[in-house]
């Protein structure tokens, strides 16, 4: 990275000549548009159980599926050795293999173009000398923790290759919550590069007070939800607001050790997840409502309606049995909801000019 677009000089204008801030801020709300579409499409390889069917990584060679008959026949062969095909789907045909495979490859093949979609134009804004000061750091950290995120993928896929008939759900929340982080970290960055698109000499937003708190509510919430997830955890009740007739749900396995209970057993981990919820919701609406009153209609509007909806989509949710379109929809609004908190977050941060 070039010294001279990333590293601040005190005292002076962020912005050169050649600096592009408003193109930048465009270009990082693009990668986050493109990772919310690659949330929603890992929900759904999730929920159609199609993470595992393919057993390798091959990050750049893997970017092309089967293309005839006889490479098709060698990938069925490889999901066949391992256990979940061996215990939950033996019998399964080729037609149907294909199904799940198409979701894990289209998963994977988005991540590969978000990388090129940030690699790319983050060089050419860099040859260019078009990053602002202070700022070619922080892309560059964004561009490891994607490449990072792949690696978390196949960390992931691979803990349900040997032993496990899926994947770790702990890895798999480490996936998710990295990805909502990256997403997160462009719409900050972007709306940092805005407000100095506006203002030559505005500083970075910080994360402070309330927002923190939110943050960290927010970050349990999610974590939990990816917990339900991997632990199938969905379908161990499909009532509302009691579980199966009781408030605090029968079929805890008391036996094991207290971590095991609140993250490892899908009564609890359920019950947990449904509950936090409404504390998560009270803190974000109380940050909406600061966000509000510091003058910022937009993120505090957008902040509300994306709980409002969150909230009645997991109800419906658990209701529906785990239903396919509003479970993913569900995943879909979640991540909303992590942009949303972002873009009120960062209006209560916005430092003022000395």
């Amino acid at each position: 990275m070039n010294s001279a677009a990333s590293s601040p000089q005190p005292g002076g204008s962020p912005l050169s000549s050649s600096s592009r801030p408003r193109a930048i801020a465009l270009w990082l709300l693009s990668v986050a548009a493109l990772i919310f579409v690659m949330v929603v499409v890992g929900g759904i390889t999730r929920l159609t159980e199609s993470g595992l069917s393919i057993t390798e990584w091959k990050p750049v060679t893997g970017a092309l599926p089967p293309l005839n008959d006889a490479q098709w026949q060698e990938a069925f062969a490889k999901y066949r050795q391992i256990p979940e095909y061996r215990e939950i789907n033996r019998g399964m045909s080729l037609s149907d293999f294909q199904f799940i495979f198409f979701w894990e490859w289209s998963h994977r093949l988005l991540g590969r173009l978000i990388g090129v979609v940030f690699a790319v134009p983050l060089a050419w804004f860099a040859l260019r000398r078009a990053i602002p000061l202070g700022y070619g750091p922080r892309l560059t950290a964004i561009l490891a923790l994607g490449g990072l995120q792949g690696a978390i993928g196949w960390w992931m896929v691979a803990s349900g290759l040997v032993d496990r008939t899926d994947v770790s759900h702990y890895r798999l929340a480490v996936h998710l919550i990295t990805a909502l982080f990256i997403m997160a970290g462009c719409i900050w960055t972007a709306l940092d590069l805005r407000a100095l698109d506006r203002d030559g000499h505005a500083r970075p937003a910080r994360l402070v007070g309330f927002a923190r708190i939110a943050a960290l509510v927010l970050l349990v919430q999610l974590i939990w939800g990816a917990y339900v997830a991997g632990l199938d955890a969905g379908y161990v009740a499909n009532t509302w607001p009691l579980m199966n007739d009781h408030i605090f749900p029968e079929g805890v396995d008391w036996g094991r050790s207290l971590w095991g209970i609140v993250s490892d057993d899908p009564y609890f981990v359920h019950f947990f997840h449904r509950w936090w919820a409404w504390v998560t919701a009270l803190v974000l609406i109380l940050l909406a409502r600061r966000a509000k009153k510091a003058g910022h209609r937009v993120p505090s509007i957008a902040l509300n309606a994306s709980v409002g909806t969150q909230i009645l989509l997991g109800i419906v949710t658990v209701m529906s049995g785990i239903a396919l379109p509003l479970a993913a929809l569900h995943q879909a609004v979640g991540a909303l909801v992590v942009a949303a908190t972002a873009l009120a977050a960062h209006s209560i941060g916005v430092q003022r000019k000395a």
